[in-house]
């Protein structure tokens, strides 16, 4: 019997090559059980994850980096899960107060369109972000020996607790009525500041400081970079 995976010539339970089960069970309540809790899990899941994130990002995802992949969920993941949990909350509680919005004022631009778009895909839009704030961070810390992919790595497991943190805020906001969202902007450009200058090194101030104009910048750099295509959009197809 051959590997259905890999095709390696199987003669116990699993594969000797890839691991792989010689038989699959057929999926059943338990199997979706064990896979939930096995995303859950607070020793290796999403909730371990949250707890390292918060408690020490920086030593944590530069341990991810460099010596240990396994501890944390993966970063692409987290961030989509994350921008996941904030749309629903911000669905559910009818949030109009985002912490990012366009109104043009006039008729509908494909600009406001752009925007639109970008406060349904918060996951996809965050990567985006991310690459536009990448290249303030390596610009501010070209000094340092991290590449612009695991820059972008850094951002997705800090952007996604900025996100969750976000979800919060709305939280309190949909059951209160009281308008949080602009304090809970602050507070997630506040950890983001923190986490990203941890990881350049926590006993310096200027780390903090260049970490906190990188982010600004870089979600500025986004947003024009959005204003500005819509308008082309518009230019292209008026002509």
């Amino acid at each position: 019997m051959n590997c259905k995976n890999c095709n390696t010539e199987i003669t116990s339970k699993f594969c000797p090559d890839c691991g792989q089960p010689a038989s699959l069970k057929r999926i059943d309540g338990k199997y979706i059980i064990h896979e939930i809790e096995h995303v859950l899990h607070f020793e290796r899941g999403i909730l371990f994850t949250i707890k390292e994130l918060i408690t020490n990002p920086g030593q944590n995802i530069k341990s991810y980096l460099t010596e240990n992949r396994s501890r944390l969920v993966k970063p692409i993941i987290f961030i989509i899960v994350t921008s996941l949990i904030y749309t629903l909350f911000i669905h559910f509680f009818h949030i109009e107060d985002q912490y990012v919005k366009f109104d043009s004022g006039k008729k509908i631009l494909t600009s406001e369109k752009i925007f639109k778009w970008i406060q349904e895909h918060y996951g996809y839009a965050n990567i985006i972000m991310g690459i536009f704030i990448a290249f303030w961070i390596r610009l501010f810390f070209k000094r340092h020996k991290f590449n612009f992919y695991e820059i972008l790595i850094l951002l997705c497991f800090v952007m996604g607790i900025g996100m969750l943190i976000y979800s919060i805020f709305a939280l309190f906001e949909g059951l209160t009525g009281i308008k949080l969202m602009a304090i809970g902007g602050l507070v997630g450009v506040g950890y983001c500041t923190w986490a990203i200058g941890q990881f350049y090194g926590m006993n310096k101030i200027s780390n903090y400081i260049k970490a906190f104009f990188a982010y600004i910048l870089g979600m500025l750099s986004f947003t024009f970079g959005a204003i500005i295509l819509g308008i082309l959009i518009d230019i292209i197809t008026k002509e």
